[in-house]
Protein backbone atom coordinates (compact mmCIF):
# COMPACT_ATOMS: atom_id res chain seq x y z
CA UNK A 1 0.00 0.00 0.00
CA UNK A 2 3.00 2.21 0.04
CA UNK A 3 3.98 4.40 3.10
CA UNK A 4 1.59 5.37 5.24
CA UNK A 5 1.18 8.79 5.40
CA UNK A 6 -0.49 10.46 8.81
CA UNK A 7 -4.24 11.69 8.40
CA UNK A 8 -6.99 12.68 10.44
CA UNK A 9 -9.25 9.75 11.93
CA UNK A 10 -12.56 9.67 9.53
CA UNK A 11 -15.14 7.55 10.04
CA UNK A 12 -16.25 4.24 8.17
CA UNK A 13 -19.17 2.44 7.20
CA UNK A 14 -20.48 -0.39 9.66
CA UNK A 15 -19.79 -3.04 6.51
CA UNK A 16 -15.74 -1.79 6.49
CA UNK A 17 -15.88 -1.93 10.38
CA UNK A 18 -17.02 -5.24 10.82
CA UNK A 19 -15.41 -8.61 11.94
CA UNK A 20 -18.26 -10.67 9.92
CA UNK A 21 -15.65 -10.61 7.00
CA UNK A 22 -14.89 -13.79 8.75
CA UNK A 23 -10.93 -13.75 8.06
CA UNK A 24 -9.86 -14.02 11.74
CA UNK A 25 -10.15 -17.43 11.47
CA UNK A 26 -7.44 -20.21 11.46
CA UNK A 27 -8.69 -21.14 8.22
CA UNK A 28 -7.28 -18.18 6.42
CA UNK A 29 -4.36 -17.84 9.10
CA UNK A 30 -3.43 -21.08 7.67
CA UNK A 31 -3.62 -19.49 4.48
CA UNK A 32 -1.32 -16.68 5.25
CA UNK A 33 1.39 -18.66 6.43
CA UNK A 34 1.47 -20.69 3.55
CA UNK A 35 1.42 -17.69 1.69
CA UNK A 36 4.72 -16.53 3.66
CA UNK A 37 6.67 -19.73 3.24
CA UNK A 38 4.94 -22.04 0.38
CA UNK A 39 6.45 -24.95 -0.44
CA UNK A 40 8.67 -25.94 -3.54
CA UNK A 41 9.84 -29.12 -4.63
CA UNK A 42 13.16 -27.54 -5.79
CA UNK A 43 13.49 -24.11 -4.79
CA UNK A 44 11.79 -24.14 -0.66
CA UNK A 45 11.60 -28.31 0.25
CA UNK A 46 11.29 -27.38 4.08
CA UNK A 47 8.10 -25.05 3.20
CA UNK A 48 4.36 -25.09 3.92
CA UNK A 49 2.48 -27.23 1.55
CA UNK A 50 -1.12 -26.28 1.27
CA UNK A 51 -3.76 -28.65 2.16
CA UNK A 52 -6.45 -25.95 2.85
CA UNK A 53 -7.01 -25.09 -0.41
CA UNK A 54 -9.66 -27.47 -2.12
CA UNK A 55 -8.70 -26.89 -5.79
CA UNK A 56 -8.71 -29.41 -8.51
CA UNK A 57 -5.42 -29.22 -10.58
CA UNK A 58 -5.07 -32.98 -11.31
CA UNK A 59 -6.23 -33.23 -14.96
CA UNK A 60 -5.10 -29.60 -15.93
CA UNK A 61 -3.31 -31.55 -18.93
CA UNK A 62 -6.40 -32.44 -20.38
CA UNK A 63 -7.58 -28.95 -20.61
CA UNK A 64 -4.02 -27.97 -21.86
CA UNK A 65 -3.93 -30.26 -24.24
CA UNK A 66 -7.76 -29.11 -25.70
CA UNK A 67 -6.56 -25.49 -25.88
CA UNK A 68 -3.30 -26.30 -28.31
CA UNK A 69 -5.62 -28.63 -30.73
CA UNK A 70 -8.64 -25.88 -30.52
CA UNK A 71 -7.14 -22.47 -30.73
CA UNK A 72 -9.87 -20.82 -31.91
CA UNK A 73 -11.06 -20.95 -28.65
CA UNK A 74 -8.73 -18.65 -27.01
CA UNK A 75 -9.23 -16.33 -30.19
CA UNK A 76 -11.33 -14.03 -31.55
CA UNK A 77 -11.10 -14.10 -35.40
CA UNK A 78 -14.01 -12.27 -37.05
CA UNK A 79 -15.91 -11.81 -33.94
CA UNK A 80 -13.38 -9.61 -32.36
CA UNK A 81 -15.16 -6.21 -32.22
CA UNK A 82 -19.06 -8.03 -31.15
CA UNK A 83 -17.54 -9.79 -27.99
CA UNK A 84 -15.35 -6.74 -27.25
CA UNK A 85 -18.31 -4.32 -26.97
CA UNK A 86 -20.77 -4.62 -23.47
CA UNK A 87 -22.21 -7.84 -23.06
CA UNK A 88 -25.92 -7.27 -21.65
CA UNK A 89 -27.06 -8.95 -18.45
CA UNK A 90 -27.90 -12.27 -19.82
CA UNK A 91 -24.01 -13.42 -20.96
CA UNK A 92 -23.65 -14.88 -24.25
CA UNK A 93 -26.69 -17.12 -25.37
CA UNK A 94 -24.10 -19.79 -26.86
CA UNK A 95 -22.36 -19.96 -23.38
CA UNK A 96 -25.83 -20.01 -21.19
CA UNK A 97 -26.24 -22.78 -23.84
CA UNK A 98 -23.15 -25.30 -22.96
CA UNK A 99 -23.24 -24.55 -19.76
CA UNK A 100 -26.64 -25.85 -19.12
CA UNK A 101 -25.83 -28.84 -21.34
CA UNK A 102 -22.75 -29.16 -19.28
CA UNK A 103 -24.65 -29.46 -16.15
CA UNK A 104 -26.47 -32.30 -17.20
CA UNK A 105 -24.09 -34.28 -18.85
CA UNK A 106 -21.77 -34.23 -15.49
CA UNK A 107 -25.04 -34.70 -13.54
CA UNK A 108 -25.59 -38.28 -15.64
CA UNK A 109 -28.26 -36.94 -18.35
CA UNK A 110 -30.57 -37.71 -14.88
CA UNK A 111 -32.05 -34.14 -14.48
CA UNK A 112 -32.59 -31.12 -17.57
CA UNK A 113 -31.42 -27.43 -17.51
CA UNK A 114 -32.91 -24.80 -19.58
CA UNK A 115 -30.48 -22.14 -20.64
CA UNK A 116 -32.77 -19.25 -20.05
CA UNK A 117 -32.91 -19.75 -16.42
CA UNK A 118 -29.13 -20.37 -16.00
CA UNK A 119 -27.76 -16.81 -14.41
CA UNK A 120 -23.83 -16.37 -14.65
CA UNK A 121 -21.70 -14.67 -11.69
CA UNK A 122 -17.98 -14.61 -11.11
CA UNK A 123 -17.85 -17.37 -9.49
CA UNK A 124 -19.79 -19.80 -6.57
CA UNK A 125 -19.01 -17.09 -3.93
CA UNK A 126 -20.81 -14.13 -5.88
CA UNK A 127 -23.66 -16.31 -6.51
CA UNK A 128 -24.20 -17.66 -2.85
CA UNK A 129 -23.93 -13.82 -1.69
CA UNK A 130 -26.25 -12.84 -4.33
CA UNK A 131 -28.61 -15.53 -3.95
CA UNK A 132 -28.51 -14.21 -0.05
CA UNK A 133 -29.71 -11.01 -1.02
CA UNK A 134 -32.15 -11.77 -3.14
CA UNK A 135 -34.10 -14.13 -0.23
CA UNK A 136 -33.36 -12.49 2.92
CA UNK A 137 -33.08 -9.44 4.44
CA UNK A 138 -30.61 -7.71 7.15
CA UNK A 139 -31.32 -9.88 10.39
CA UNK A 140 -32.73 -12.73 8.93
CA UNK A 141 -31.01 -16.20 8.57
CA UNK A 142 -29.84 -19.25 6.65
CA UNK A 143 -29.77 -22.42 8.42
CA UNK A 144 -26.90 -23.66 7.23
CA UNK A 145 -25.59 -27.72 8.44
CA UNK A 146 -22.16 -27.99 9.99
CA UNK A 147 -19.35 -28.86 8.97
CA UNK A 148 -19.76 -25.54 6.43
CA UNK A 149 -17.09 -24.24 4.60
CA UNK A 150 -15.25 -21.29 6.52
CA UNK A 151 -15.69 -18.49 4.10
CA UNK A 152 -19.07 -18.49 4.29
CA UNK A 153 -18.83 -16.75 7.23
CA UNK A 154 -17.48 -13.85 4.81
CA UNK A 155 -19.97 -14.96 1.61
CA UNK A 156 -23.06 -14.88 3.08
CA UNK A 157 -22.79 -12.12 6.25
CA UNK A 158 -20.44 -9.25 5.81
CA UNK A 159 -21.86 -7.45 3.14
CA UNK A 160 -25.71 -9.18 3.60
CA UNK A 161 -25.90 -8.44 6.99
CA UNK A 162 -27.75 -12.15 7.35
CA UNK A 163 -27.13 -14.68 9.80
CA UNK A 164 -25.98 -18.52 9.78
CA UNK A 165 -27.24 -20.08 12.15
CA UNK A 166 -25.64 -23.98 12.27
CA UNK A 167 -27.56 -26.94 11.86
CA UNK A 168 -24.94 -28.88 14.12
CA UNK A 169 -24.47 -32.18 12.90
CA UNK A 170 -22.24 -34.77 14.43
CA UNK A 171 -19.60 -37.95 13.71
CA UNK A 172 -22.42 -40.20 14.48
CA UNK A 173 -23.66 -40.50 11.82
CA UNK A 174 -21.17 -39.28 9.13
CA UNK A 175 -22.04 -35.80 9.79
CA UNK A 176 -25.55 -36.19 7.84
CA UNK A 177 -27.89 -33.95 8.71
CA UNK A 178 -30.96 -34.83 10.69
CA UNK A 179 -34.29 -33.93 11.03
CA UNK A 180 -34.09 -33.38 14.43
CA UNK A 181 -31.04 -30.80 14.18
CA UNK A 182 -32.88 -29.38 11.25
CA UNK A 183 -35.91 -28.85 13.39
CA UNK A 184 -33.23 -27.35 16.39
CA UNK A 185 -31.52 -24.57 14.11
CA UNK A 186 -34.83 -23.57 13.20
CA UNK A 187 -36.42 -23.43 16.83
CA UNK A 188 -33.74 -21.97 17.93
CA UNK A 189 -33.88 -18.83 15.30
CA UNK A 190 -37.68 -18.83 16.05
CA UNK A 191 -36.93 -18.27 19.86
CA UNK A 192 -34.27 -15.47 18.83
CA UNK A 193 -36.96 -13.78 17.03
CA UNK A 194 -34.77 -14.35 13.80
CA UNK A 195 -37.00 -15.06 10.42
CA UNK A 196 -35.23 -17.95 8.67
CA UNK A 197 -35.40 -17.68 5.14
CA UNK A 198 -33.84 -21.08 3.84
CA UNK A 199 -31.87 -23.90 4.07
CA UNK A 200 -28.04 -23.57 2.16
CA UNK A 201 -26.32 -27.11 1.74
CA UNK A 202 -23.61 -27.99 -0.26
CA UNK A 203 -23.93 -31.05 -1.90
CA UNK A 204 -20.54 -32.38 -1.81
CA UNK A 205 -18.39 -29.37 -1.70
CA UNK A 206 -18.82 -29.35 2.01
CA UNK A 207 -15.73 -29.95 4.06
CA UNK A 208 -16.70 -33.80 4.55
CA UNK A 209 -16.00 -35.26 1.12
CA UNK A 210 -19.91 -36.92 1.21
CA UNK A 211 -22.72 -36.51 -0.88
CA UNK A 212 -26.15 -35.52 0.49
CA UNK A 213 -28.13 -38.75 0.45
CA UNK A 214 -31.02 -39.05 -1.59
CA UNK A 215 -33.52 -39.16 1.76
CA UNK A 216 -31.96 -36.10 3.09
CA UNK A 217 -33.13 -34.04 0.03
CA UNK A 218 -36.65 -35.48 0.01
CA UNK A 219 -37.12 -34.52 3.70
CA UNK A 220 -35.19 -31.36 2.92
CA UNK A 221 -37.55 -30.06 0.32
CA UNK A 222 -40.59 -31.04 2.40
CA UNK A 223 -39.30 -28.99 5.05
CA UNK A 224 -38.84 -25.75 3.25
CA UNK A 225 -42.09 -26.33 1.71
CA UNK A 226 -43.88 -26.61 5.22
CA UNK A 227 -41.65 -23.39 6.54
CA UNK A 228 -42.74 -21.77 3.40
CA UNK A 229 -39.08 -21.05 3.15
CA UNK A 230 -35.98 -21.44 0.43
CA UNK A 231 -33.43 -24.02 -0.34
CA UNK A 232 -30.20 -23.29 -1.76
CA UNK A 233 -28.07 -26.50 -2.98
CA UNK A 234 -24.49 -25.50 -3.64
CA UNK A 235 -23.70 -28.63 -6.09
CA UNK A 236 -20.25 -29.73 -6.99
CA UNK A 237 -19.75 -33.30 -8.89
CA UNK A 238 -16.20 -33.75 -8.56
CA UNK A 239 -16.97 -34.91 -5.56
CA UNK A 240 -18.52 -38.29 -6.61
CA UNK A 241 -15.56 -40.47 -7.58
CA UNK A 242 -16.65 -43.89 -6.89
CA UNK A 243 -19.56 -43.92 -8.55
CA UNK A 244 -21.74 -41.36 -11.35
CA UNK A 245 -24.87 -42.53 -9.10
CA UNK A 246 -24.05 -41.61 -5.92
CA UNK A 247 -24.57 -38.00 -6.64
CA UNK A 248 -27.93 -36.96 -6.86
CA UNK A 249 -28.67 -33.48 -7.45
CA UNK A 250 -31.84 -31.71 -6.12
CA UNK A 251 -33.34 -30.98 -9.49
CA UNK A 252 -33.49 -34.47 -9.97
CA UNK A 253 -35.99 -34.90 -7.04
CA UNK A 254 -37.79 -31.74 -8.37
CA UNK A 255 -38.31 -34.14 -11.80
CA UNK A 256 -39.15 -36.76 -10.15
CA UNK A 257 -42.03 -34.54 -8.04
CA UNK A 258 -43.44 -33.07 -11.12
CA UNK A 259 -41.66 -29.67 -10.09
CA UNK A 260 -44.07 -29.21 -7.22
CA UNK A 261 -42.80 -26.30 -4.90
CA UNK A 262 -40.30 -25.98 -7.53
CA UNK A 263 -39.93 -22.32 -7.54
CA UNK A 264 -38.53 -21.97 -3.53
CA UNK A 265 -35.36 -24.40 -5.27
CA UNK A 266 -32.08 -22.73 -6.26
CA UNK A 267 -28.92 -24.53 -7.53
CA UNK A 268 -25.64 -23.06 -7.40
CA UNK A 269 -22.74 -24.52 -9.59
CA UNK A 270 -19.68 -23.40 -10.69
CA UNK A 271 -16.74 -24.67 -12.53
CA UNK A 272 -13.77 -23.78 -10.05
CA UNK A 273 -13.44 -27.70 -9.08
CA UNK A 274 -14.85 -29.76 -11.71
CA UNK A 275 -12.89 -28.23 -14.41
CA UNK A 276 -10.27 -26.95 -11.95
CA UNK A 277 -10.77 -23.15 -13.02
CA UNK A 278 -11.08 -21.33 -10.16
CA UNK A 279 -9.13 -18.46 -11.57
CA UNK A 280 -11.46 -17.90 -14.45
CA UNK A 281 -14.13 -17.17 -11.38
CA UNK A 282 -17.12 -18.83 -13.64
CA UNK A 283 -20.34 -19.19 -11.66
CA UNK A 284 -24.28 -19.82 -12.31
CA UNK A 285 -27.58 -19.47 -10.44
CA UNK A 286 -30.08 -21.85 -11.70
CA UNK A 287 -33.51 -20.91 -10.21
CA UNK A 288 -36.81 -22.33 -10.73
CA UNK A 289 -38.30 -18.65 -9.52
CA UNK A 290 -39.23 -16.59 -12.46
CA UNK A 291 -38.32 -13.20 -9.93
CA UNK A 292 -35.42 -14.87 -8.85
CA UNK A 293 -33.34 -15.46 -12.15
CA UNK A 294 -34.86 -12.12 -13.52
CA UNK A 295 -33.53 -10.28 -10.36
CA UNK A 296 -30.42 -12.05 -10.13
CA UNK A 297 -29.64 -11.59 -13.86
CA UNK A 298 -30.37 -7.25 -13.03
CA UNK A 299 -27.94 -7.91 -9.99
CA UNK A 300 -25.52 -9.82 -11.63
CA UNK A 301 -23.92 -6.54 -13.45
CA UNK A 302 -21.46 -6.56 -10.34
CA UNK A 303 -20.63 -9.99 -11.20
CA UNK A 304 -20.08 -10.39 -14.98
CA UNK A 305 -18.11 -12.50 -16.47
CA UNK A 306 -15.79 -11.42 -19.20
CA UNK A 307 -17.19 -12.25 -22.67
CA UNK A 308 -13.26 -13.96 -23.78
CA UNK A 309 -13.74 -16.42 -20.71
CA UNK A 310 -17.72 -16.42 -22.47
CA UNK A 311 -16.10 -17.67 -25.80
CA UNK A 312 -13.27 -19.89 -24.63
CA UNK A 313 -15.42 -22.15 -22.49
CA UNK A 314 -18.51 -22.18 -24.97
CA UNK A 315 -16.22 -23.67 -26.94
CA UNK A 316 -14.86 -26.43 -24.95
CA UNK A 317 -18.10 -27.38 -23.04
CA UNK A 318 -19.90 -27.87 -26.43
CA UNK A 319 -17.20 -30.35 -27.31
CA UNK A 320 -18.61 -33.82 -26.30
CA UNK A 321 -16.16 -35.71 -26.89
CA UNK A 322 -13.41 -33.53 -24.73
CA UNK A 323 -16.08 -33.29 -22.12
CA UNK A 324 -17.10 -36.69 -21.74
CA UNK A 325 -13.43 -37.71 -22.05
CA UNK A 326 -12.62 -34.99 -19.41
CA UNK A 327 -15.30 -36.21 -16.85
CA UNK A 328 -13.95 -39.56 -16.61
CA UNK A 329 -10.45 -39.11 -16.47
CA UNK A 330 -10.66 -36.73 -14.47
CA UNK A 331 -12.51 -39.04 -12.00
CA UNK A 332 -10.49 -42.14 -12.07
CA UNK A 333 -7.56 -39.37 -10.72
CA UNK A 334 -9.10 -37.99 -8.52
CA UNK A 335 -10.47 -41.79 -7.27
CA UNK A 336 -6.47 -42.74 -7.03
CA UNK A 337 -5.68 -39.74 -5.14
CA UNK A 338 -8.13 -40.35 -2.54
CA UNK A 339 -6.99 -43.86 -2.05
CA UNK A 340 -3.65 -42.98 -1.71
CA UNK A 341 -3.88 -40.32 0.76
CA UNK A 342 -6.49 -42.52 2.56
CA UNK A 343 -4.24 -45.73 2.91
CA UNK A 344 -0.98 -43.43 3.94
CA UNK A 345 -3.27 -41.84 6.89
CA UNK A 346 -4.69 -45.14 7.87
CA UNK A 347 -0.73 -46.53 7.39
CA UNK A 348 -0.27 -44.34 10.43
CA UNK A 349 -3.22 -45.17 12.18
CA UNK A 350 -5.08 -42.45 11.00
CA UNK A 351 -9.17 -42.63 10.34
CA UNK A 352 -11.08 -40.59 7.84
CA UNK A 353 -14.49 -40.44 7.56
CA UNK A 354 -15.97 -42.54 4.85
CA UNK A 355 -16.99 -40.47 2.11
CA UNK A 356 -16.85 -39.87 -2.03
CA UNK A 357 -15.27 -36.60 -2.51
CA UNK A 358 -12.04 -35.98 -4.85
CA UNK A 359 -10.57 -33.06 -3.62
CA UNK A 360 -10.42 -32.85 0.56
CA UNK A 361 -11.14 -35.60 3.45
CA UNK A 362 -11.93 -35.24 6.70
CA UNK A 363 -9.46 -36.59 9.31
CA UNK A 364 -10.18 -37.69 12.67
CA UNK A 365 -7.05 -36.68 15.15
CA UNK A 366 -9.31 -36.35 18.22
CA UNK A 367 -6.99 -39.27 20.10
CA UNK A 368 -3.80 -36.75 19.73
CA UNK A 369 -5.48 -34.05 21.14
CA UNK A 370 -4.07 -33.38 24.59
CA UNK A 371 -7.42 -31.24 25.73
CA UNK A 372 -10.54 -32.51 24.48
CA UNK A 373 -11.51 -29.02 23.12
CA UNK A 374 -11.13 -26.21 20.76
CA UNK A 375 -8.68 -24.62 22.60
CA UNK A 376 -6.38 -28.60 22.50
CA UNK A 377 -7.64 -28.47 18.27
CA UNK A 378 -5.91 -25.31 18.08
CA UNK A 379 -2.96 -26.33 19.57
CA UNK A 380 -2.64 -29.37 17.12
CA UNK A 381 -3.39 -27.68 14.51
CA UNK A 382 -0.37 -24.71 14.88
CA UNK A 383 1.96 -27.56 15.55
CA UNK A 384 0.70 -29.18 12.42
CA UNK A 385 1.17 -25.64 10.58
CA UNK A 386 4.44 -24.51 12.29
CA UNK A 387 6.26 -27.58 13.23
CA UNK A 388 5.09 -30.42 10.06
CA UNK A 389 4.50 -27.46 7.89
CA UNK A 390 1.46 -28.95 6.61
CA UNK A 391 -1.75 -26.06 6.39
CA UNK A 392 -4.61 -28.11 7.03
CA UNK A 393 -7.96 -26.86 8.15
CA UNK A 394 -9.26 -27.64 11.85
CA UNK A 395 -13.07 -28.47 12.27
CA UNK A 396 -13.92 -25.45 14.37
CA UNK A 397 -13.30 -23.34 11.49
CA UNK A 398 -16.00 -25.40 9.55
CA UNK A 399 -18.25 -24.75 13.02
CA UNK A 400 -17.42 -28.46 13.91
CA UNK A 401 -18.76 -28.91 17.07
CA UNK A 402 -16.90 -31.98 18.02
CA UNK A 403 -13.18 -30.83 18.85
CA UNK A 404 -9.99 -33.44 16.59
CA UNK A 405 -11.36 -33.34 13.33
CA UNK A 406 -9.63 -31.68 10.01
CA UNK A 407 -9.89 -30.99 7.00
CA UNK A 408 -7.30 -32.16 4.45
CA UNK A 409 -6.96 -30.89 0.73
CA UNK A 410 -5.33 -33.68 -1.36
CA UNK A 411 -6.36 -32.55 -5.58
CA UNK A 412 -4.30 -29.13 -5.40
CA UNK A 413 -0.79 -30.81 -5.74
CA UNK A 414 1.08 -33.27 -7.71
CA UNK A 415 1.27 -36.84 -6.15
CA UNK A 416 5.20 -36.12 -5.44
CA UNK A 417 4.08 -33.24 -3.19
CA UNK A 418 1.16 -35.44 -1.34
CA UNK A 419 3.88 -37.91 -0.67
CA UNK A 420 6.29 -35.63 0.76
CA UNK A 421 2.74 -34.45 2.70
CA UNK A 422 2.41 -38.05 4.24
CA UNK A 423 5.86 -38.43 4.88
CA UNK A 424 5.86 -34.99 7.00
CA UNK A 425 2.57 -36.71 8.81
CA UNK A 426 4.50 -40.26 8.94
CA UNK A 427 7.64 -38.58 11.27
CA UNK A 428 5.38 -36.77 12.90
CA UNK A 429 3.42 -39.58 14.40
CA UNK A 430 6.52 -41.60 14.79
CA UNK A 431 7.81 -38.81 17.21
CA UNK A 432 4.43 -38.75 18.64
CA UNK A 433 4.20 -42.59 19.38
CA UNK A 434 7.68 -42.49 20.94
CA UNK A 435 6.57 -39.00 23.43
Amino acid sequence: MGKMIEQPRVELSKVAVSETHGENSPYFAGWKAYDENPYDELTNSSGVIQMGLAENQVSFDLLEKYLEEHPEASTWGSGFRENALFQDYHGLKSFRTAMASFMEQIRGGRAKFDPDRVVLTAGATAANELLTFILANPGDALLVPTPYYPGFDRDLRWRTGVNIVPIHCDSSNNFQITPQALEAAYNEAEANNTKVRGVLITNPSNPLGATVQRSILEYLLDFVTEKNIHLVSDEIYSGSVFSSSEFVSVAEILEARQYKEAERVHIVYSLSKDLGLPGFRVGTIYSYNDSVVTTARRMSSFTLISSQTQHLLACMLSDKKFTENYIGTNRERLRKRYQMIIEGLRSVGIECLKGNAGLFCWMNLSPLLEKANREGELELWNAFLHEVKLNISPGSSCRCSEPGWFRVCFANMSEHTLEVALERIRNFMGRINKE
